[in-house]
């Protein structure tokens, strides 16, 4: 079939409609509104208008703010706060709580709700309604996220680098994959006493009895419970006390003790132990790793990195090797990360792995979103950051820091909340500070002269301190200050529960 033109070939009308169809794809993109199933939120409501107990099919996921229209929005947030409250909820009760004057069309609100109630489905399906209003909810978001990374892609202020618009975007992304919702509001008491149940219950059966994720080291979790989520712990120490060893420890013994439970959902947790996150800003990650496989085969770190090991010692190092390579330790060697990058990536991290504790060696080494001058200043939107992290990813964060040079000037050397570098906002945002320190670090450099008094003294206050540390608990919002002490290898920089004389074997001369 063929259509003439005047003053113009025929043409095929295949080609007429491929030409049409071009100028349509070519032309202005036609509108579409963002995804909703208005059918579906009708029925959930009438459900629960007509049989109560559909509400509590779907209170654990569905939130008012996730119905398109706004009429349903006040229905189902009215009903929700009568059915909580021990209340009916019906077309009669809830009508008075919206306005009279309000119409749907060409009826009013009353004979809606009526209707509501008139074509509702069985409760049966109410939760398959609600996931799929749960669902386009989350699709919605998903096109809200995307179009202001396009717009502000587009009219991007002078001061905002690229990359803080990504990571804006992750974590916009993160918070939605984890809750579905921007803002987390108020929880009632009632859902909050579950969770602290709850947290009794999982203490009461795993290992150890604690209500944390446990350290390894027995003197510590004693006195704080383990490592709690969602706590900014700053871990400080002067220089040589062996505070990134006791981090590698820490890190080493939770993801070597990691035994994942099935939920089910399908995901896992961690039952035992867990799933670690090392930021190292000053030591690389191979660093790191001799450490702890120095830790593991007793062979001196030092000998490891000048290759002065026998052939022994080296097929310890390749077997124990091949069993350290399974457990789940990350390790990111960035340095001069900023606050907001280490953040971007622990959600990553989350998302992609799992994430169970995140360990930062250290916080000097960190810089702010902004530069500035003012160093206290920058250190503050540091741990400020480091703690909404902590609440964000519902982790335990545990931050290296350094303390100031005054310990010096002391005699007594023990540290202080006072020593703190840039004190405080990390002494005001940290839940637990945890002091390293060593004395015998300090006796033997102030050894006297053999043979004299003053020598036998030292000798036995050396010998009292020799492969013993303390760490100090100066601040815990949810348990007692106090001191755990422990052994110390210097060789392998290992920290390990300290044996009491009474506790060891008989000695036969």
């Amino acid at each position: 079939m063929r259509f003439h033109c005047r003053n113009a070939p025929a043409i095929r009308l295949g080609e007429d409609l491929a030409e049409t169809a071009t100028n349509i794809v070519q032309g202005p993109t036609p509108y579409r509104t963002a995804p909703h199933n208005i059918e579906a939120e009708q029925a959930l409501l009438g459900a629960i208008l007509v049989n109560n107990d559909a509400f509590y099919r779907v209170s654990d996921f569905l939130e008012a703010e996730h119905f398109f229209e706004a009429l349903h929005r006040k229905i189902f947030k009215i009903s929700a706060e009568m059915i909580r409250s021990a209340k009916r909820a019906s077309p009669v009760t809830i009508k008075t709580f919206l306005p009279a004057e309000e119409k749907v069309g060409d009826i009013t609100v009353a004979t809606y709700l009526a209707r509501l109630a008139a074509d509702a489905t069985t409760i049966i399906n109410a939760e398959d309604y609600g996931r799929s209003i749960y669902d386009l909810a989350t699709r919605r978001s998903l096109i809200g996220i995307g179009e202001d990374m396009v717009n502000i892609a587009f009219d991007a202020p002078v001061d905002m680098a690229p990359i803080a618009q990504i990571e804006d975007a992750e974590r916009r992304l993160f918070e939605l994959a984890e809750t579905g919702q921007y803002d987390g509001g108020f929880t009632d008491f009632g859902s909050a006493l579950g969770s602290a149940i709850d947290m009794a219950s999982a203490a009461f059966q795993r290992d150890g009895h604690l209500s944390g994720i446990a350290t390894g080291l027995h003197a510590l979790d004693e006195r704080m419970g383990g490592l709690q989520p969602s706590d900014l712990v700053v871990l400080a120490g002067r220089p040589a006390m062996g505070k990134t060893s006791l981090a590698t420890n820490i890190a080493f013994n939770i993801a070597a003790a990691y035994e994942p439970e099935i939920q089910p959902d399908g995901t896992s947790k961690a039952a035992n132990g867990g799933i670690v996150g090392f930021f190292s800003l000053e030591m690389a990650a191979e660093q790191l790793a001799t450490r702890i496989i120095s830790e593991q085969t007793e062979v001196s770190s030092s000998k490891i990195r000048r290759g002065e090991i026998n052939d022994a010692e080296f097929e310890k190092l390749v077997g124990t090797s091949q069993v350290l390579h399974r457990i789940p330790l990350y390790i990111d060697q960035t340095g001069g990360i900023s606050i907001a990058q280490l953040a971007a990536r622990a959600r990553r991290l989350k998302r992609q792995r799992g994430l169970d504790v995140l360990i930062i060696d250290y916080i000097q080494l960190m810089q702010g979103n902004r530069r500035t001058d003012n160093r206290v200043q920058e250190v503050t939107e540091i741990t400020t950051g480091l703690k909404s992290l902590a609440k964000e990813l519902n982790v335990p964060i545990i931050a290296l820091s350094q303390l100031s040079r005054q310990v010096e000037n002391r005699d007594d050397k023990r540290p202080q909340l006072a020593d703190l570098r840039e004190s405080g906002s990390i002494e005001q945002d940290a839940d637990v500070v945890l002091f390293v320190y060593r004395e015998e670090y300090y006796l033997q450099n102030k050894e006297p002269e053999f043979g004299t008094t003053e020598y036998e003294t030292w000798r036995a206050k050396f010998d009292q301190a020799r492969g013993k540390a303390d760490v100090i608990i100066a601040k815990q919002r949810h348990g007692p200050t106090g001191t755990a002490s422990l052994a110390f290898q210097a060789e392998y920089t290992r920290f390990t529960d300290l044996i009491d004389d009474a506790h060891l074997p008989e000695a036969f001369e």
